[in-house]
């Protein structure tokens, strides 16, 4: 797939109508990390889509059409959880197998999971005490289940699309 089509796919699953947390760029970033040949690419995939994403939710924000806005003060949090993310998928790439992908796919799902509701702990929101810690993370369960569904989801769903396309739709002619 190219590197656009990637963009698109990440930005588009965040902007459709969707349960909170179930979108593609998790399932964007490790694609991107197992068959991109340029790593830096590869990395730059998944922010490039929460960029064009956020920047529409931003607009929508100012036009007075969406409640929350793209750009906030945790947003380097999401960032940086989806670079991480795709240093699992570097991982998987590594020596790639169906089983390494399943592992990658849920130690990114907690990886998005740790990092983002540290971030939002840091915030304030739960008070700076070790019961402020573990309300933020007992609240953002529900929001976990809905990132590792969708993670698992769509990365099912790109790897098997990508795989169908390789045997059965374009197949290598033998030599």
């Amino acid at each position: 797939m190219t590197e656009i089509t990637l963009v698109f796919i990440g930005a588009l699953s965040r902007l459709i109508p969707h349960p909170p947390n179930f979108a593609a760029v998790t399932a964007v970033a490790l694609y991107g990390a197992v068959k991109m040949k340029d790593k830096k690419q590869a990395i730059l995939i998944p922010i490039a889509a929460m960029l064009v994403s956020d920047a529409i939710f931003e607009a929508l924000y100012r036009a007075g059409v969406n409640p929350f806005p793209g750009f906030h003060g945790g947003m380097w949090y999401v960032y940086g959880a989806f670079v991480l993310t795709s240093l699992v998928g570097f991982w998987i790439r590594g020596s790639f197998s169906v089983w390494r992908l399943a592992l990658g796919t849920l130690v990114a799902s907690l990886v998005f999971f740790v990092v983002t509701n540290f971030g939002v702990w840091l915030s304030g929101w739960y008070g700076y005490s070790m019961e402020g810690f573990v309300s933020c993370y007992v609240a953002a369960i529900p929001f976990y289940r809905n990132q590792l569904l969708g993670d698992i989801f769509f990365t099912a769903l790109l790897f098997g699309a990508d795989h169908v396309v390789k045997t059965k739709v374009l197949p290598q002619s033998a030599s």
